[in-house]
């Protein structure tokens, strides 16, 4: 299966274009200069930028290999990764020669080598080679995918033949929701006969956190940071022993954002070379807080660094082992944040890392059964003064495909301060976000919502001009302002009954990493975070909520003829019958807001849809109008009866580590 880059469609292999959304299913557009490219180019004709898929795969070995196979014929040794062929009629590859740069890891031709690979008969057992790979056939689904689809639907797969997933891929299969926290994303995998090959995101070229460690500019606080990072993420690899993934000084990278991430994972398996780098009884021990600090230690000792007074004293209490656990150490590296910051209060802590709400397609292994359920009871998290870093938007309205006029009506207006020095960078801003659905027939409907968006924008230009968010009363005096608008041109209209023309309204506004949301009538606010997933901020106004909220069961509230009409609108009536809801929320992680008119929002669209149509805008690769434009081509698929209109929201925070102490 094809599976569309705009919509996510799945489409048949012989497809050229996207039966749903029509996005060709043969070329690709450039990030940068966004010409077409074919899906095999792994830099753009025109600018030269890249724009391939880029793979780092993983080749190792099992037992004893014995080169020739079969004595000659060319026995395959890499199994297909598009499609559900047999062993037996895969192409041979050989295994006694080296294979260059611009052949193919695997005979479908799909993936193509970037880096030469050694001969796999020369790969000794249990070593692994890594090179990089360009994924030539980028929309198609990949074996791994469809074979975690059959096992979650319980079917089998005898097509395949012998494949199985190797076991090198089961961690990265098990820790898919915990992606957030810097695990790397897997892509595909294969095992054929004793030769396994993972493929997961290349971050071979994403910076190094030994690199940024020996930079002046790097802050006592933001160190503190990192270590912080390094004991979340112990305690989810623990699950999988795969804890040896952070005393490899070279596997701890860098994301966009300056997050700690994790370039692959290692297995706890003995004899690794680097762990002498650590200590030279390491291997005898037993994985403990303990090791953290001599990560530490090698971090510092590598870096050229001086350990600063409060890491020195922690370091020592681990290494002398009067810090058993991972909550103790947790809490200690709190207190030295706190006192970096120069607070003289501790510093606030969430008693629990939430589990993740995302539910990726995840394998229930038996050696992992008892392990993939990650306790995060015990998980504190540290929290450090936020900074936004970006702030992007992107709306879009369409008529749908049953309405002869659009009624609905949006308006977006952001100031954004930017200021850049060699050791600092601060970004100051603000945005007024508004979307409105209208109702009353032509000239009614459409009248009244970009009434109500006029309305409200005057009216913070003048009532919102500190670098503060306007108050609660401030909010509440906007929405009934435009409520008297489009009340007082029925009134000089005339108009009553059903031909009053009203609107809905779901208003965002945003200063730095502080929110407020208003609304009134059933057009929503979706939030998502990595962490969280997907949550509905705003709660209907309509008829069923009413009853849900006196206490009626959902079943019966909504089995109303009535259910769905609306119990608030700006126009119909005059100011003092509109309360409008009023929210105020803090930004403190990289988040996703979106603002839909129920001709996205019905039948659930977004719940069921949104691991694959928002979950990936929150990277900053990711272009915002192009999902805005799937998103309005995924409700004209599944609902089109109405006007359909969105507006997206992505902001980008980090730690503020620009104002401690340097050392």
């Amino acid at each position: 299966m094809l599976v569309c880059p705009q919509c996510n469609f799945e489409n048949p292999n012989t497809n050229k274009f996207c039966q749903n959304c029509g996005a060709s299913l043969t070329q690709k557009v450039c990030p940068e200069c966004s010409s077409y490219v074919a899906l095999n180019a792994q830099r753009c004709d025109n600018c030269g930028a890249e724009c391939g898929t880029v793979l780092w795969a993983i080749i190792t070995q099992e037992g004893t290999f014995a080169a020739g196979g079969d004595g000659g014929d060319g026995e395959a040794i890499f199994s297909s990764s598009s499609s559900l062929s047999s062993s037996s009629s895969l192409s041979p590859l050989p295994s006694t020669s080296p294979e260059s740069v611009g052949s193919y890891l695997d005979p479908q031709k799909r993936y193509q080598l970037l880096e030469p690979v050694p001969a796999l008969g020369e790969i000794a057992a249990n070593t692994e080679v890594c090179v990089r790979v360009l994924d030539c056939q980028p929309y198609q689904l990949s074996l791994l995918e469809v074979m975690l689809a059959n096992e979650q639907q319980g079917l089998a797969t005898p097509s395949v033949g012998d494949q199985k997933i190797p076991s090198l891929a089961k961690p990265y299969i098990a820790l898919q929701s915990w992606c957030h926290l810097g695990i790397p994303p897997i892509h595909d995998a294969w095992q054929h006969e004793n030769i396994q090959v993972i493929l997961i995101e290349d971050r071979s070229n994403w910076q190094k956190l030994l690199d940024l460690w020996r930079e002046d500019t790097t802050s006592s606080l933001q160190i503190v940071h990192f270590f912080y990072q390094m004991t979340q993420l112990w305690a989810v690899l623990e699950t999988v022993k795969c804890r040896q993934s952070l005393w490899e000084l070279d596997n701890l990278r860098l994301d966009e954002d300056q997050s700690l991430a994790l370039q692959r994972l290692y297995v706890e398996l003995p004899g690794n070379p680097s762990a002498a780098e650590l200590s030279e009884d390491l291997q005898a021990q037993t994985f403990t807080v303990q090791i953290l600090g001599r990560v530490w230690q090698a971090l510092f000792r590598q870096s050229q660094r001086t350990q600063f007074g409060s890491i020195l004293h922690l370091i020592g209490e681990l290494e002398l082992g009067k810090i058993q656990t991972l909550v103790e150490l947790q809490s200690r590296l709190e207190a030295i944040a706190t006192e970096l910051q120069g607070n003289s209060t501790s510093v606030p802590m969430t008693p629990t890392m939430p589990n993740s709400t995302a539910t990726p397609t995840v394998l229930q292994l038996d050696e992992l059964e008892d392990d993939t359920e990650l306790k995060t009871d015990d998980m504190p998290t540290l929290v450090l003064p936020i900074q936004l870093v970006s702030l992007e938007n992107a709306g879009l309205t369409d008529v749908g495909r049953q309405r002869d006029h659009n009624e609905d009506y949006f308006g977006i207006e952001t100031k954004i301060h930017k200021l850049e020095l060699p050791n600092n960078r601060t970004l100051q801003a603000r945005g007024l976000y508004v979307l409105c659905d209208g109702m009353g027939g032509h000239a009614g409907g459409e009248v009244a919502s970009a009434l109500a968006v006029s309305s409200l924008r005057q009216y913070f230009q003048t009532h919102w001009t500190s670098d503060q968010l306007p108050t609660e009363d401030d909010i509440r005096q906007a929405v009934r302002q435009a409520n008297q608008a489009i009340f007082d041109v029925n009134q000089q209209d005339s108009r009553s009954g059903v031909g009053r023309m009203g609107t809905t309204l779901i208003m965002v506004l945003i200063q730095d990493t502080h929110l407020v949301v208003a609304h009134v009538g059933d057009s929503r606010l979706y939030r998502v975070t990595p962490k969280r997933g997907l949550e509905q901020i705003t709660v209907d106004h309509e008829v069923g909520q009413r009853e849900i909220s006196r206490g009626v069961e959902p079943s019966v509230a909504y089995s109303r003829p009535d259910a769905y009409q609306l119990t608030q609108a700006l126009g119909p009536r005059d100011e003092h019958l509109i309360i409008a809801d009023v929210q105020f929320l803090e930004i403190n992680e990289d988040s996703l807001f979106v603002l839909a008119s129920d001709g996205l929002s019905d039948n659930d669209l977004l719940k069921i849809h949104w691991q694959t149509h928002l979950a990936p805008l929150l990277s900053s690769s990711a272009n915002l109008e192009s999902g805005v434009q799937a998103l309005i081509d995924l409700a004209n698929h599944y609902n089109g009866h109405d006007n359909i209109t969105a507006v997206v929201i992505r902001a980008k925070v980090r730690p503020n580590l620009n104002n401690s102490n340097q050392f």
